[in-house]
């Protein structure tokens, strides 16, 4: 069953806000940078995910299975043999 918790609108500056008790806040996981929309009359808040969270772990993971090596062999070109240094 979902908690109802009421609360008010207060004034903050020239703005409007609303306390969220940390309960809620821990339980929607929301720390420090979120985004906010409406939908269909109702306020949608959630965390903000980075677009490349975890691939970190994913890449180490990969590595550990040998799946992080080139497909293609290298060819070295004629500029790669005359102009690259290392």
């Amino acid at each position: 069953m979902d908690m109802v918790i009421r609360s008010k609108i207060i004034k903050i500056g020239n703005s409007r806000g609303i306390r969220i008790p940390r309960m809620l806040l821990e339980q929607a996981n929301l720390v420090d940078d979120i985004e906010i929309t409406v939908q269909g009359g109702k306020l949608i808040i959630h965390a903000i995910h980075e677009p490349r969270m975890g691939w970190d772990d994913q890449f180490l993971e990969m590595a550990a299975r040998g799946d992080d090596k080139l497909l293609d062999d290298t060819v070295p070109t004629q500029w790669d043999d005359d102009e690259w240094t290392w």
